[in-house]
């Protein structure tokens, strides 16, 4: 039976959540299996091993969420196409963003493959965590055609309303996930290899599973005669969409990569701490994330079906409720972080002069960051409303700033503030965003606003 849900009807605060929480929850899923991958190689490889895997999340970023991106941003034409009530011109769009993104996936991994080692030699990577960062990062990239191919699967299904059988497969994902991490890390002692290929397979087969689940349970996805023809027009305006999306990811990742060739310069205890804040970050700042995903999808649908008052209302209370959410997560993260610090880190491997410092710097990250958490909150739901509304390239714009921002921060201070200086650049970026986007949205709005207007009037 289809879970497809429109978003064009009904309280808003209720559509937004029950379309959020599954997101949430799946948010989670992910991260605690990408945090498990973090603690075993920790725990029985070595401080040296997560500080290597550690030290690709800036890339991992960089290139992944160029990818995730491209999906995201193709499956904003589907969602409009779905609020619009035109289900043959939404297929066409899904058929289209599929040839393109067998294409992104070929191009991404030819290229990752060529370009892993001097990427890593530009990052300043550290001579005792080199090896073990390119181990890890060159599985992950052998692997993007599972990637694209789950997450295209699911940003289709969330255009259409449903979060929940994405969520269904991403638990099947992660429940594989650990369980391919113990054989492979520890039963077969691959090492961080092992932990690339847990990542690998377990998105590959969770994609296959919710492939047949489609086809088997979605009538409206079934294609007709006509709607796998090739048409120019479609995959321009697709990529108009996809590609700006996907920019923006990268320009953000981009900053990202730029800090963390900073915290490699500090050495490998700041290297393992920012590793275990970010892995605990990434958890708490999840369900903002997925919130404005959530966003995306419902101004997406109600882009479509031309309520601008709904989208208005919806944006207002997400707004709210982030905030709540973004309070709560500060306060958390101050007075826990240092417990959950100690989950990436064996006592066993490391001394414990060493253990001491690690856990005082990923705290001093955690409590800098949470403070600003609100900040991030509103860009989470501001770019990911723009975005679902067609409004692509300025959302772009302020992944720009973020650059900006963190390049300003990285090359201004760090040398001379230290480890201090890197805990702040992101909060600092958030607010270059914000300044930006919150500008652009109010003169979106307007200017939505009277086009809606205008195409009432032309249309009565």
């Amino acid at each position: 039976m289809s879970m497809t849900k429109e978003m064009t009807a009904g309280k808003p605060y209720r559509l937004i959540l029950s379309f959020a929480v599954p997101m949430i929850i799946g948010n989670i899923f992910q991260q605690l299996y990408n945090m498990v991958d973090t603690v075993i190689v920790g725990k029985y490889v070595g401080v040296n091993a997560l500080a290597g895997v550690g030290s690709t999340g800036a890339i991992n970023f960089l290139v992944i969420g160029f990818a995730l991106g491209v999906c995201s941003g193709f499956s904003i034409m589907i969602a409009q196409r779905f609020g619009a009530g035109d289900y043959s011109e939404m297929r066409k769009y899904i058929s289209h963003s599929i040839y393109l993104c067998i294409a992104v996936a070929v191009i991404l991994t030819t290229g990752t493959m060529l370009l892993t080692k001097p990427i890593l030699t530009l990052m300043n990577t550290p001579q005792e965590i080199y090896d073990y960062a390119y181990r890890y990062i060159i599985i992950i990239f052998a692997g993007i055609s599972a990637t694209m191919f789950y997450n295209i699967l699911s940003s289709i299904l969330r255009a259409l309303g449903d979060s929940r059988t994405p969520l269904i497969f991403l638990g099947v994902s992660s429940v594989l996930n650990v369980g391919l991490d113990l054989l492979c890390i520890i039963a077969f002692d691959m090492g961080v290899a092992g932990a690339g290929v847990a990542t690998v397979v377990s998105q590959g087969v969770s994609a296959v599973l919710c492939l047949i689940y489609m086809r088997k349970n979605y009538d409206i996805l079934r294609f007709e005669k006509g709607e796998l023809k090739f048409e120019l027009q479609k995959a321009v305006r697709l990529i108009s969409v996809g590609i700006p999306m996907a920019l923006q990811f990268s320009i953000t990742a981009i900053g990202s990569i730029i800090l963390q060739s900073a915290v490699n310069s500090l050495g490998t205890s700041a290297v393992a701490s920012v590793t275990a804040a970010s892995k605990i970050q990434t958890v708490a700042v999840g369900p903002m994330e997925s919130l404005g995903i959530t966003m995306a999808t419902y101004c997406g649908q109600n882009r479509g079906a031309g309520k601008y008052t709904r989208i208005r209302v919806g944006i207002r209370q997400s707004l709210i409720m982030s905030m709540i959410y973004c309070v709560t997560a500060a306060v958390v993260l101050s007075f826990l972080g240092g417990a959950i610090t100690t989950l990436f880190v064996s006592s066993e491997q490391t001394s414990p002069e060493e253990l001491k410092e690690i856990i005082g710097l990923s705290v001093k990250y955690l409590r800098l960051n949470a403070v600003f958490y609100p900040v991030l909150g509103v860009l989470f739901i501001l770019r990911n409303a723009l975005q679902g509304m067609g409004y692509s390239v300025l959302p772009m714009m302020a992944g720009v700033s973020e650059l900006a921002a963190r390049t300003l921060v990285v090359f201004g201070f760090v040398s001379s503030y230290g480890y201090m200086a890197a805990c702040l650049a992101s909060p600092v970026a958030w607010i270059f965003a914000d300044v930006l986007l919150v500008s652009v949205y109010f003169l979106k709005m307007r200017s939505l606003r009277n086009e809606l207007v205008f195409h009432k009037r032309a249309t009565a």
